[in-house]
């Protein structure tokens, strides 16, 4: 069965990423890039559905792990009655490869070490030829199935049941490397690492990154670490920003919300790149502008609120038969059915995101204005039309009072591009349409009775989406009607004092009651107390969540209070970003 959410660890390549376990196992891989079919896929099954351990034989070792300095470089120290071994885990940067390094490293005593082998392609669906290649290794494995093959090297393994097994000693100062290397199966085998090079350059590469951050504050390990993930998530090449590393990792265990987040969220990658910006990382802005126009292209009426890592727009939702699910959550899906909802509040976000990069100084080519352009244009004649809104709900279109605020930010951005950037375009037609979008949201997505915003037009319900109408400037922090609000989400929406989306009961989304707080919305709140004088609130809340990450600092979509475990997609990109946020807000509410 698989670990906690928490017991796994991520290291990646930005291009993809494996979640290795506290037990020495890497459960999840998809190689080459994160919406590949995995090949392992123990995460959401047993080690029958394919795995890559390697752990101490002595069954009552333990270990302790932490990520190699400012890197994605995983140490994992096992402790033994004959000793200690240090195994380093990671994926090399600068070859454009797709490896992965296991080293193992004796530090005293001799530990007689165990690997397990269990290769399962296409989503566990195809147990691959595999062969031996003693003219390139003497312990060299192939590995084949259809269009994908790897190289494994490393110690001698014997193939037993459709796995492979092995053991080996390693004793105080020496090391053994063991080293796994796909490639497209019509190619020839790839050369032999060397792993010391690859080990420093990657090192350098990492520490390098995130010295470039300019966080001055509190939370300073939190910020430095979620910066870590979130370019971790972020193609190398494309500059397209996955939403977690995982898919079908449950927000309700045993239930069916269980969603693939391996692809790129205008919304999400949007706010990622304002973290960045914020942080000192200017030039992440044009590589993203670039993906942007790929992607959309054409016409905005084909706009999608996601697309794949190259900007892939099929992305059709199905489910898998060959993967059990996590601890027997089904269904097991791949692609996201939700690609093809009208999502009102994105254009917004993007338009938000461009323009914090004006701010910073990058300009706009003139194929990205006229982008931004054809977006306002096809933003004016839909605004009105109800919508599946930021949690993209199953069930019938609302009109939510967060999206059409966000419809808001949108034409507020294109006044401002051409107001104080110079831009051309329409501007009294977009001030019209802006003073529109606020009356309506006034008239009907405001309880006065109650002095909060709603959901959605025609509920009392909030929603804790709502605490992003301060951070995209349509109400001031402490405006009476944004303080309603978050008395309202207080009331309504805490649970152990954290924050649920809103009331699953409702039945607004489609789908059955019950889920677990999400944590995206515990930093929103964070930062609200932040800038509205409630800092000591803001520190509380913040403390509690930061002590929800697992031991090398990675959080998940949700967190279950009751089974104090972490639920949902791992490492979650929107979680990371609101933490980054969150430490932000009190930082300058601290000065």
């Amino acid at each position: 069965m698989s670990l906690p959410i928490e017991e796994y660890a991520l290291i990646s390549d930005c291009f993809t990423g494996a979640l290795v376990g506290k037990d020495g196992s890497i459960d999840w891989l998809c190689l080459p890039r994160y919406d590949s079919s995995s090949m392992f896929g123990a995460l959401l099954g047993t080690e029958d559905h394919g795995r890559w351990l390697v752990a101490p034989v002595d069954a009552s070792a333990k270990s302790t792990r932490h990520y190699e300095g400012d890197t994605m470089t995983l140490i994992t120290r096992w402790r033994t009655g004959d000793g200690e071994v240090d195994v380093t885990d990671t994926m090399p940067m600068g070859d454009h490869r797709a490896d992965v390094i296991r080293r193992v490293r004796g530090v005293s005593g001799t530990v007689r070490m165990q690997q397990e082998l269990r290769i399962r392609f296409g989503y566990a669906s195809a147990t691959p030829w595999v062969r031996k290649d003693t003219a390139e290794h003497p312990s060299a494995l192939v590995a084949v199935a259809g269009p994908d093959a790897i190289v494994v090297r490393g110690p001698v393994l014997h193939a037993t049941d459709h796995a492979h097994h092995g053991e080996f000693a390693v004793k105080a100062g020496e090391t053994v490397d063991l080293t796994l290397t796909w490639f497209p199966s019509h190619r020839a085998t790839p050369e032999a690492l060397d792993v010391d090079h690859a080990l420093e350059q990657t090192r350098t590469w990492w520490t390098r990154w995130a010295e470039g951050c300019n966080h001055d504050g509190p939370y300073r390990d939190e910020v430095v670490r979620s910066l870590l993930l979130l370019r971790a998530l972020t193609h190398l090449e494309t500059g397209g920003i996955v939403a977690a590393a995982t898919t079908s990792l449950p927000e309700a265990f045993g239930g069916e919300r269980n969603w693939d987040y391996r692809y790129v969220w205008l919304r999400d990658a949007s706010l990622t790149i304002g973290v960045l910006l914020a942080h000192g990382y200017d030039d992440y802005v044009d590589h993203w502008r670039d993906w942007l126009l790929r992607a959309i292209a054409g016409d905005p009426a084909d706009l999608q609120i996601m697309y794949g890592l190259s900007g892939e727009r099929d992305l059709a939702e199905r489910e898998l038969t060959s993967l059990p699910g996590y601890q027997g959550a089904h269904p097991v899906r791949i692609g996201n059915g939700a690609s093809t909802q009208f999502q009102a509040d994105v254009i917004g976000e993007v338009m938000i995101g461009l323009d914090r990069g004006r701010r910073l100084g990058n300009g706009e080519t003139r194929f990205s204005w006229a982008l931004q352009r054809a977006l306002m244009g096809y933003l004016e004649e839909h605004w009105r039309e109800p919508d599946h809104g930021i949690w993209e709900i199953r069930g019938e279109p609302q009109t939510f009072t967060h999206s059409r605020a966000l419809v808001w930010a949108a034409f507020d951005c294109a006044v401002r591009a051409v107001e104080r950037d110079g831009l051309e375009g329409p501007v009294v037609r977009w001030r019209t349409l802006r003073d529109e979008v606020r009356a309506d949201i006034e008239a009907n997505g405001f309880d006065r009775v109650r002095g909060t915003y709603v959901q959605h037009y025609g509920t009392r319900e909030v929603d804790a989406s709502l605490l992003q109408l301060a951070q995209v400037g349509y109400v001031d922090w402490e405006d009476p009607r944004m303080l309603g609000t978050v008395r309202a989400i207080e009331q309504d929406l805490l649970r152990h004092d954290l924050v649920l989306r809103y009331r699953t009961e409702q039945g607004v989304d489609g789908l059955p009651p019950g889920e677990h707080p999400f944590l995206a919305c515990s930093f929103w709140l964070v930062e609200q107390y932040a800038h509205s004088h409630r800092l000591d609130d803001a520190r509380r809340l913040m403390d509690r969540l930061v002590s929800l990450a697992n031991d090398v600092g990675m959080l998940s979509e949700e967190y279950d209070v009751e089974g104090r475990s972490q639920a949902g997609n791992t490492p979650q990109a929107l979680t990371h970003l609101t933490l980054v946020r969150a430490a932000d807000a009190i930082a300058a509410a601290s000065r």
